[in-house]
């Protein structure tokens, strides 16, 4: 009796196990997604703080590139040509006082460091 009841509930346990699984289809307002195109596209169109860490020609700014990724990681970095120019900066900041805070931690590495504001829009 002990072996038909434990044999019973195992194959009970063992059902129910197997019934657990399920396919999840999701259906979405197509909606949705332009709203995120929306978004992603204000997103970059967003007026932000940069930290200039220095300038150069190519070469130069690629080793301060290179410097700068290995002492902030967290950081972007990105050369940019400004004739005459290749100029090293860093960060995408949309509030001034984070602009202003990790500004002033790599200024202690990068003591020519500067803070670039966001241009005015032309709008």
């Amino acid at each position: 009796m002990k072996t038909l009841s434990t044999l019973v509930i195992f194959a009970c346990i063992t059902h129910f196990s197997y019934a657990q699984g399920a396919k999840v289809n999701i259906q979405q307002d197509q909606k949705i997604d332009q709203l995120l195109e929306i978004y992603k596209s204000s997103l970059s169109n967003n007026e932000y703080y940069r930290i200039q860490v220095g300038f150069g020609n190519y070469a130069k700014a690629q080793r301060i590139k290179a410097n700068v990724e290995e002492d902030f990681p967290e950081l972007s970095s990105k050369i940019d040509f400004d004739s005459p120019t290749y100029r090293v900066r860093v960060g995408r900041f949309t509030s001034k006082l984070d602009a202003e805070r990790k500004f002033n931690e790599v200024r202690v590495k990068y003591p020519d460091a500067m803070l670039l504001k966001p241009k005015k829009s032309t709008k």
